[in-house]
């Protein structure tokens, strides 16, 4: 996985130089970076979420095929005892 740095001291210096206090701008700062931690996907997690989509989606597939396949077999059945019937 991979890490993301960020930069408290230099975001509580900002946040300190257009007004906050010391104490808002802390806690504001590590409520971010616990954001940025927690919240904020990387390429990495952005290509396996696309693998496992892709993957997903193949078996979608396999699964509608094999179904189709199985209505279509029940039908060509159902249409040749008819014409025997008839």
């Amino acid at each position: 996985m991979t890490t993301i740095t960020f930069d408290t001291h230099s975001f509580v210096k900002k946040l300190k130089a257009v007004g906050f206090t010391e104490e808002q701008a802390e806690v504001f700062a590590s409520e971010q970076a616990r954001l940025i931690e927690d919240k904020l996907a990387t390429k990495n997690d952005l290509i396996e979420l696309e693998n496992n989509l892709r993957r997903d989606m193949r078996e979608l597939e396999y699964r509608i095929i094999i179904k189709l396949g199985g209505l279509m077999a029940v039908s060509i059945a159902v249409v040749a005892t008819l014409v025997k019937l008839l």
